[in-house]
């Protein structure tokens, strides 16, 4: 939840604690730096916090209250940023270049395309940011040395990008992608087309799922996939479990660790020293209200509509402990998010990320897709136009800078690529 909530001009969200629908927008409220107040109605009691609420609005949640007075009810993500004016619909029929994905990778390519005159459009299928939006601080990233925000520095990315003149659609996914004409052409979600004559994939990856029994029912009503940090208000006083041993789960850790009452990370191997940064290892092993469950996993969840309790298993003794909590937060790595590739000539290793450049030459099916005599562009990937950037390239360094570094590099070879195109 954002600071300065005196401020009127700031959205107010009413919902029930277990709603996976309000959680989902405050979750988008946060990564999109968007200060708002959440005002739980569990009962009908609850009314009195909201007085200008009528009785039968407790059967209308969530409700979302805009800065103009304009209420909200049953409403969802969608609803929420049409009306803040963030969904609109493409102003051309064509680009230079379409970026799909903005997190680090799509919005560094994005400034460095539209400030070297490319008619750019940024496509993003949830918030600004990607994974590294849902971090709750970034403290190895050059040039802030008290480290920032996932979503702040999200945020001032995409400033950058509207000044350059970057067309940002929100909400919009590619389903279905096709390249002929030396141009690429997306089958949007909604039914739209988008056409370019080049494209750079910066579409990142997605948390893993722990593969439970009954997991989908708990999603964002006590589990979530990703740090989470618009639930910390949430946990005070309570004791959480985050799965994962990686910065993304030890930042979490160490920011959760300021309001709940105990953090319990649960770690696969026997120590953090080789998946987790020195300095975040420290600190962990200094916090008193941190513990680490080495050699654990998450066995079952339980609850009835909601999170309850969970088991954890702890592989050397094989025994299994059973702990409350009704948090549940998953940073376990990743899943390419590829799969609108299956159809095309882009080759993707076994694991579904992108291949590019020199990995290419390795590849079987390499001299089947490429037609032309120059080798591939380093980030170029098997379709001639068509770029990888960040997290969702084959052999990636899964950081921010090198994800924003990349971004910036393959606006480079796009225009090489468009130089070689009109000639």
């Amino acid at each position: 939840m954002n600071e300065n909530l005196t401020n009127t001009k700031i959205v107010h969200l009413y919902g029930k604690s277990n709603s996976a629908k309000a959680y989902e927008i405050r979750d988008f409220l946060n990564r999109s730096v968007v200060a708002f107040k959440w005002i739980e109605l569990n009962t009908l009691k609850d009314l009195k916090n909201a007085p200008h609420l009528k009785k039968e609005d407790a059967e209308r949640l969530p409700i979302v209250e805009l800065p103009d007075g304009t209420l909200l009810y049953k409403t969802n993500v969608e609803k929420v940023a049409t009306h803040l004016g963030w969904i609109s619909k493409p102003k051309h029929k064509e680009y230079d270049l379409s970026i799909y994905g903005a997190g680090p990778a799509g919005l560094s390519a994005a400034v460095y395309a539209a400030s070297e005159g490319l008619r750019t459009v940024l496509i993003e299928k949830s918030a600004i940011g990607g994974q590294a939006g849902t971090s709750s601080l970034i403290e190895n990233y050059m040039g802030f040395p008290n480290g920032i925000a996932g979503a702040d520095l999200a945020e001032r990315a995409r400033q950058q990008a509207v000044k350059f003149g970057v067309e940002i659609l929100m909400l919009r996914e590619g389903v279905k992608a096709q390249f002929k004409n030396q141009q690429i052409h997306v089958n949007m979600a909604d039914g739209e087309m988008m056409i370019a004559n080049a494209n750079i994939c910066a579409t990142g990856v997605e948390y893993r799922k722990l593969n439970l029994e009954n997991e989908a029912k708990y999603l964002n009503k006590g589990v979530y996939y990703g740090a989470g940090a618009s639930e910390a208000f949430l946990c005070e006083d309570k004791h959480i479990f985050i799965v994962g041993g990686g910065n993304s789960a030890g930042q979490a850790a160490m920011y959760f660790s300021k309001f709940a009452k105990k953090v319990s990370l649960i770690v696969r191997s026997g120590n953090l020293s080789e998946s987790l940064s020195h300095y975040l290892l420290t600190r962990i092993e200094e916090k008193p209200n941190i513990e680490v469950l080495y050699n654990s996993e998450v066995s079952e969840l339980i609850g009835e509509n909601e999170l309850k309790r969970i088991h954890i298993k702890r592989t050397q003794e094989n025994t299994i402990e059973e702990y409350d909590t009704e948090r549940l937060f998953i940073c376990i790595g990743g899943i390419p998010n590829t799969e609108w590739a299956k159809d095309t000539d882009i080759i993707r290793d076994k694991s579904g990320y992108l291949m590019t450049g020199a990995d290419l030459s390795n590849n079987g099916k390499f001299v089947d897709c490429w037609k032309l005599e120059r080798e591939p562009f380093f980030l170029e990937t098997s379709v001639p136009g068509s770029f990888a950037a960040g997290d969702v390239r084959h052999g990636s360094v899964k950081r921010v800078a090198s994800s924003a570094g990349e971004g910036a590099m393959a606006v480079t070879f796009v225009h090489k690529y468009l130089e070689n195109l009109h000639k």
